[in-house]
């Protein structure tokens, strides 16, 4: 079974709602979770924010944050998953950002370095992860990562 699938019995399962502020991924985790039929039920809104504009004005991550810590960060992270928990008023946020290549990589955060967070009412977990590979094939790791941690979450719920 894939996670899009699991994840969504398990969100249907438990009644619970969830909402995806994506950066890096570009909208494909958002797009994956809607391939599956039924998704309306938990699905409730995404935003791509692919700019620092839109994380600021938008998911209201300050700016201050990206200022001191940047756009792929465990603090803008942080703030997109819990955001846009608030902003789509869901049981679930998730929040990824990072570098998916080639190009925009520093020494400090290399193509591949990709922040998710997932929020719920009682905890906002972030990890970082070191991906690999095309483009593509970085954005499909972050979201099946995302999808992983999701799982993980809603199994505490």
């Amino acid at each position: 079974m894939n996670l899009e699938i699991e994840l969504g019995k398990l969100l249907t399962a438990k009644n619970l709602t969830i909402a995806c502020a994506e950066s890096c991924t570009g909208g494909l985790l958002t797009s994956r979770l809607t391939d599956v039929s039924g998704s309306s039920a938990y699905v409730q809104g995404s935003i791509v924010s692919y700019s620092n504009e839109i994380k600021n004005s938008v998911l209201k991550v300050q700016a201050e944050t990206l200022k001191n810590f940047g756009a792929v960060s465990e603090q803008t992270a942080r703030q997109m998953s819990a955001n846009v928990r608030e902003l789509f008023k869901t049981d679930i946020g998730v929040g990824v950002t990072g570098i998916a290549g080639p190009s925009g990589g520093t020494a400090e955060k290399p193509v591949g370095t990709v922040y998710i967070s997932v929020s719920d009412s009682r905890q906002i977990i972030v990890k970082l992860f070191n991906f690999s590979g095309s483009r593509s094939e970085i954005k499909n790791q972050a979201c099946e990562a995302a999808m992983q941690m999701v799982i993980d979450v809603v199994n505490s719920i």
